[in-house]
């Protein structure tokens, strides 16, 4: 208690100052107590006043697209001073173009908006526009129009006034993302079709009637100069059977062969085939250097300028019309003019290696058309091509059958040498061989078969008509020879006629070996065959040294004269030197293998032994038998060892030599 009554004034004190803390935090509380109600207050502001700035940035925002829209508006339908003193008074050029391109948006924008065409403002601006559309449509026809009557002035050159005229004024150049980049947009021809469309229909009927009536002069023109440096090669008479001859009133005569040369040898014609992207003949320079060309050639410059100038005209089409199918209706014209000259030229035409030649110059043309990517004389080449084979054709069976019909007895001339029909033949197939190389045509191949077989069944009622077997011997291997080289100068690979013409050579070359041998040794060469490969021993029919004695005697004494008699038989007979000395060379190797069954079976006769002094040496044989080797052949020895009374009969012992490879052990020598 006394504690209690000793803190009582501290009691009192901290008494008073909770009371004084009650005071204030109660002060506190009412303050606070306002400052909530005050805080709750603004808060209620500011969502008022968040509400009143979310409200007007929407009125905002939807101002901005009202004016946006508004002013693009005013933009599209106003027509400023300027643009309407350009389409009215100014002048075509670059800024005409853009002021056309303005005002397209201008009549688009106002032709496809539905809400547009109720505003009162277009009420006000409608009519100016139209006064305006025109008014430009009008300018540019009037421009165009110009242009155009430009093209049909003499010696104009189309394609400039097209590129730096025409294309200039139909496109609008504008920069892109780089400067470097350019888009080109239609814009005179793209303005007609979209805001003047009957005029469009003009300008279109217009150029094309103009450049269809000036293309198809243009090339009539040249046609008709190219005409008058036509060089004709081949009539109807032309023909490989036909006899060549011109009958007069006193005396008939045979044409001489290189005057018509080129009806059957392809020659120097074929680097037409090589020239063919060179520039097309230019008609006064070559009329004034007095030059004429087979037709083939005029047929190329023809052609090359028709695809330069289709090609040109199709890519401007497209680029000024935007249509391709213009190209066809403008060249309507041109192609009939060239359709009706190459008719009237066709219809005339006998000269097969010219029409073949054109064949392949159409070939090349279509892969020059496709390699530029430009379709538009696809069907024309087609029809060029589908008329050409059949004038081939034609012309083809009528060399056949001038073969087929050939008047033998008009024909046949008491001459060995080779026929002016086999050359013809033999030129005439090599050039179609070598027009061919590059093709494989099938069917000109079976074409050609015929013609051989033709050609084989004359030359040889030709031959029938000499009445000694040799001369028709010789005949043959003449032409046989000829018919080869002819094929072999050509370069071409002759094929299967080549090799049917060699086997018929080698035929024919034995024959006549045989056929001379009979001539100086008939009884050598008939006891060989007989006698020889009997056995001398034997008791019956032995052979007698009286059988053999004449035999080697007549021998000795003239082997040398008959060898010079069978090389100056040869040398006169064979046109070529070549061919002759290898017949002579085969001659004289089959006169050394019976000569030497002769030589063998002498020595097997009883008592003949004496008759060896007058065997004619085997050497001396060799050494004659080289004598007569041509320059260009291989050297041919009998080896010491060989077996002559063995083996093959004597007929199948005849070779053809050309390299030692080729020649077998029976003829390979030995020194």
């Amino acid at each position: 208690m006394q504690d209690y009554i000793k803190e009582s004034d501290n009691l009192v004190s901290l008494h008073d100052q909770i009371r004084d803390c009650d005071i204030i935090l109660s002060q506190m509380e009412s303050l606070l107590s306002g400052f909530q109600a005050e805080i709750g207050s603004i808060s209620s502001d500011i969502k008022v006043l968040q509400e009143k700035s979310m409200d007007m940035g929407l009125k905002l925002k939807n101002r901005k697209v009202a004016e946006s829209k508004l002013a693009k508006f005013v933009e599209d339908i106003i027509v400023p001073p300027r643009m309407v003193d350009i389409i009215i008074d100014g002048e075509v050029n670059d800024e005409y173009m853009r002021t056309l391109e303005i005002l397209s948006k201008k009549l688009k924008f106002v032709a496809a908006d539905p809400l547009v065409k109720t505003s009162m403002a277009l009420k006000d601006v409608q009519p100016e526009l139209e006064r305006l559309r025109q008014k430009a449509v009008s300018k540019v026809f009037e421009f165009i129009v110009q242009k155009l009557y430009a093209l049909r002035k003499p010696k104009t050159n189309i394609q400039i006034l097209q590129q730096n005229v025409l294309l200039k004024y139909n496109s609008l150049e504008t920069s892109g993302e780089t400067s470097s980049k350019l888009f080109v947009r239609r814009y005179v021809i793209s303005f007609l079709k979209e805001h003047g469309r009957e005029v469009y229909t003009e300008v279109r009927a217009a150029y094309m009637d103009t450049m269809n009536k000036v293309l198809s002069a243009h090339f009539r023109a040249y046609i008709q100069a190219l005409e008058k440096l036509q060089l004709d090669i081949a009539s109807s008479s032309d023909l490989i059977g036909i006899e060549a001859r011109s009958t007069g009133l006193f005396s008939t005569r045979r044409e001489p062969l290189k005057n018509r040369s080129s009806v059957f040898a392809v020659g120097d014609r074929i680097n037409i085939l090589k020239e063919i992207d060179q520039p097309a003949l230019i008609p006064h320079i070559a009329e004034a250097s007095s030059q004429r060309y087979p037709y083939e050639v005029l047929f190329r410059s023809l052609h090359k300028l028709l695809m330069d100038t289709a090609s040109s005209e199709y890519l401007f089409c497209d680029d000024f019309f935007g249509e391709e199918s213009l190209f066809y209706e403008i060249f309507a014209g041109p192609f009939a003019v060239i359709d009706e000259h190459f008719n009237t030229i066709l219809s005339n035409s006998f000269d097969a290696i010219g029409l073949m030649l054109m064949i392949r110059l159409t070939h090349q043309h279509q892969l020059i058309m496709s390699r530029r990517r430009i379709p538009c004389l696809d069907s024309y080449l087609d029809k060029v091509n589908i008329t050409l084979w059949p004038r081939f054709k034609m012309v083809f069976d009528m060399h056949l059958g001038s073969l087929r019909s050939a008047n033998v007895k008009t024909l046949w001339e008491d001459d060995v040498h080779p026929h002016y029909i086999m050359r013809r033949y033999a030129e005439f197939t090599a050039s179609l061989i070598l027009l061919n190389r590059e093709y494989g045509d099938g069917q000109l191949e079976m074409n050609l078969d015929r013609l051989r077989m033709a050609a084989d069944e004359l030359i040889m009622k030709l031959s029938a008509q000499f009445h000694k077997a040799k001369l028709q011997t010789v005949f043959l291997i003449n032409n046989y020879d000829m018919t080869i080289a002819v094929l072999k100068e050509t370069g071409s690979d002759g094929g299967k006629i080549q090799m049917h013409f060699e086997e018929m050579l080698k035929s024919q070359t034995a024959i006549f070996v045989e056929e001379l041998l009979l001539e100086h040794f008939s009884d050598l060469i008939k006891f060989v065959k007989t006698r020889a490969s009997e056995d001398p021993s034997a008791s019956e029919k032995s052979i007698a040294v009286s059988e053999v004695e004449p035999l080697v005697k007549d021998f000795a004494s003239r082997w040398k004269d008959a060898i010079e008699l069978m090389h100056k038989d040869v040398i006169t007979s064979f046109s070529n030197f070549l061919c002759g000395m290898e017949i002579l060379r085969t001659s004289l190797t089959q006169l050394l293998l019976y000569y030497t069954r002769l030589s063998e079976c002498v020595k097997k006769v009883q008592g003949a032994s004496a008759l060896n002094k007058d065997l004619v040496s085997i050497h001396e044989g060799l050494f004659c038998l080289q004598e007569a080797q041509p320059p260009s052949r291989t050297p041919v020895m009998l080896p010491k060892s060989f077996d002559f009374t063995q083996g093959p009969s004597i007929r199948e012992d005849i070779c053809f030599v050309t390299s030692p490879s080729a020649y077998n052990c029976s003829l390979l020598l030995e020194t």
